[in-house]
């Protein structure tokens, strides 16, 4: 039921967003009524540049809230992104910085979980950037990972 609700109410945040595969949780809080607190994590390919992949950690709160899919998860996320395959270097490099490439509902309706990607031209990479925010006010708790672009020897 939470993840249907999720779901909707996350629908128009992740129309032009990646899908994730969820891999697997951890519990880090016991919960006497419905689940425990867990630290999810989640695996998506970059819509735009094919050969990159994303690994995202996040909390998700538990109990009866979080069952019902009323609960409101906390603002911390971590992410490491890998170069998994071939990619288009030249292609990579006519991305439009700052997009958004992933979304993920983190409250039934004000807060979200999001990635953002950058291309540092300088020094040929690329930058994913997690993060929360809300309506009103966001957390500026965040984590990066970098994804070098090299051409093909």
């Amino acid at each position: 039921m939470r993840r249907f609700l999720a779901a909707a109410v996350a629908l128009p945040f992740l129309a032009a967003a990646a899908h994730a595969e969820d891999l697997g949780s951890a519990s880090y809080r016991f919960k006497w009524l419905g689940p425990n607190d867990r630290i999810k994590v989640e695996v998506f390919d970059d819509p735009a540049v094919p050969g990159v992949a994303c690994y995202l950690s996040r909390a998700e709160t538990g109990g009866v809230k979080g069952a019902l899919g009323l609960a409101e998860d906390p603002g911390e996320a971590s992410i490491a992104c890998r170069q998994v395959g071939p990619i288009d270097v030249e292609k990579a490099k006519r991305i439009k910085s700052g997009e958004e490439v992933f979304a993920r509902g983190a409250s039934l309706i004000w807060k979200k979980t999001q990635v953002v990607r950058f291309y540092d031209t300088k020094r040929n990479v690329l930058v994913y950037l997690t993060y929360t925010d809300r309506v009103i006010e966001g957390s500026p708790r965040n984590s990066i990972s970098v994804v070098p672009l090299h051409r093909p020897q």
